[in-house]
């Protein structure tokens, strides 16, 4: 068990920094929930050192990024309480040492890239900062199987690729760094300078619709996966997985622009995506099906039958 304060320190960091997530992980059981809070947890502190709004050198944080990983992996003592409970959790349940490598050198390299030249190089990237996090959720939920291993790196990816979609202003912005791959913005006539000038045309448009297309695939991949989850755990992640594709309504709505605002869900439609899930989950209890009919993505199966009973939760 994780002890009583890195776990409320740990939760709060979740509710605070990731709501969407953390509307899913409220379903988890609590074997598995008190973990995924100390996991995420674990991660913004590691994010943070790299987002830093006034950040030191770089030099300086890697240092701080290696004295994490040596402490992650029990290299040495800390009194940093999150740490220490991730410390605890990865001995417990055997998060694989790969894995923490993997994800602190994507964070390193946050330290030196701000641009990425084509979808194969984000792909690299993605296998630390969001693969890695699926593989470590694996860990913490018991799951053995290795059938889960390939549709959970595919929904690591899509999770990550929308908040990338989601968030194109805020990285410009705040911290200068475009994830959209350059082959794919000069595919569509786009410059690096329009982006940093958050410039919204068509060509950006065109852009956003074929990576949201390319997301899409990855979530329908990942969600024929979750049947092998451990049964107390396939809800919750069929709804995360519902929830992040949710802001791929909102960017459709948004007619692709995420430059002049960020797209965001509010609680009331969170609260509609929660209880629209629930509805399709207990009327077909399969995770495909279910995914197809709540989720926004467009509908790759005519056969699924969306009756004014599947469209009531909508209403509430």
């Amino acid at each position: 068990m994780v002890s009583s304060d890195p776990l409320t320190r740990s939760k709060a960091i979740q509710r605070r920094t990731g709501r969407t997530f953390h509307a899913a992980t409220r379903f988890l059981p609590e074997r598995t929930r008190h973990p995924t809070y100390v996991l995420y947890a674990f991660f913004r502190s590691v994010d943070e050192v790299v987002d830093d709004p006034d950040p030191p050198s770089k030099s300086d944080r890697r240092g701080e990024l290696e004295r994490i990983r040596r402490v992650a992996l029990g290299e040495r003592s800390t009194d940093d309480p999150v740490l220490g409970a991730f410390q605890d959790l990865r001995a417990r349940h055997e998060i694989p040492v790969r894995e923490v490598e993997e994800f602190i050198s994507a964070m390193e390299r946050d330290v030196d890239t701000a641009r990425y030249d084509t979808y194969g190089d984000l792909e690299a990237y993605l296998r630390g900062s969001s693969v890695a996090v699926a593989y470590m959720m694996l860990s913490v939920m018991g799951s053995d199987d290795p059938g889960t291993r390939p549709p959970a790196k595919a929904l690591g990816e899509a999770f990550q690729l929308t908040n990338f979609l989601r968030d194109v202003r805020e990285d410009v912005r705040k911290y200068d760094r475009i994830y959209l791959p350059r082959s794919t913005l000069e595919r569509h006539g786009v410059t690096e300078e329009e982006v940093r000038n958050l410039e919204f045309t068509p060509g950006f448009a065109g852009a956003m619709r074929e990576l949201l297309r390319r997301t899409e695939e990855l979530y329908r991949e990942g969600v024929s996966g979750i049947e092998y989850l451990p049964v107390d755990c396939q809800f919750p992640v069929l709804l995360a997985a519902v929830l992040y594709a949710e802001h791929h309504r909102l960017i459709r709505d948004r007619e692709y622009d995420v430059l002049s605002e960020r797209p965001t869900l509010t609680i009331q439609r969170r609260v509609r995506v929660v209880l629209r899930t629930w509805w399709h989950w207990r009327r077909r209890n399969d995770p495909v099906s279910a995914f197809e009919a709540a989720s926004a993505l467009p509908s790759m199966d005519s056969t699924i039958d969306r009756t004014p009973e599947d469209r009531l939760p909508d209403l509430v």
